[in-house]
Formats: structure tokens, C-alpha cells, sequence
């Protein structure tokens, strides 16, 4: 079993940096990418950024220039860096990871149960 665990979210005052972790853990025999969404109230997952094994990023074109995306793979650990966070930043950031099952051997997806960050002063 694969577990993906969260971290990092709460209130943040509009203008201020967040961060934002993802732990994988379990039967994972490799990280392929790891992804950040994010979901809004009443609103549809939308994606933020992503990174793949090799460090190559993609980012959101409507929040690019304000997050970064980083991962150690000795920890399977990311990382979401958020600047200049607005009011509509809230939302719930989920970490989706993407990998090679230790058992099975297949590639497969894994969601976290999400992180809340509240921008609000």
C-alpha cells in the first residue's frame, strides 16, 4: 500500500509564502512525478505544478512566476513554495504521485487527502 501525506497547509495572510510538503511512502518502487492540485469551493481540481524524476517542472500559466516545485528523492519528499498569496489561492492542495508499484510492478497514481490553506488577513 501506498500512502501520500500532506503537509503545510493553513492560514496565510494575503502577501505571504506558504509551504507546502508531500510524503510518499509504502510498497513505491520508484517516483515517476509528483503533482500539486489544488480544488476550491465549488470549484472543478484544477493543476498547479508538477515535477518529474528527472527535475524538469511545468507550472499552472495563472499562478507561474509565484510557486516553485522541488523534490528530494532520498525522502521522497516535494515540495510546493507558494509567494504573494492571494485570497483566491484557498483551496484545498492535494500532492498526486505518480510511480511504480513495488508488487505489481505497474505504474499507478496516488492522491493525498489534501492539505486546507486559508489566504485571509
Amino acid at each position: 500500500q501506498v500512502q501520500v501525506h500532506e503537509s503545510g497547509g493553513g492560514v496565510v495572510q494575503p502577501g505571504g509564502s506558504l509551504r507546502l510538503s508531500c510524503t510518499t511512502s509504502g510498497s513505491i518502487f520508484s517516483i515517476t512525478s509528483v503533482g500539486w492540485y489544488r480544488q476550491a469551493p465549488a470549484e472543478q481540481r484544477e493543476f498547479v505544478a508538477s515535477i518529474t524524476s528527472g527535475g524538469a517542472t511545468n507550472y499552472a500559466g495563472t499562478i507561474k512566476g509565484r510557486v516553485t516545485i522541488s523534490r528530494d528523492a532520498a525522502v521522497n519528499t516535494a515540495w510546493l513554495q507558494m509567494g504573494s498569496v492571494k485570497p483566491e489561492d484557498t483551496a484545498v492542495y492535494y500532492c498526486n504521485v505518480k510511480g511504480v508499484n513495488y508488487y505489481t510492478y505497474a505504474e499507478e497514481e496516488y492522491w493525498g487527502q489534501g492539505t486546507q490553506v486559508t489566504v485571509s488577513s
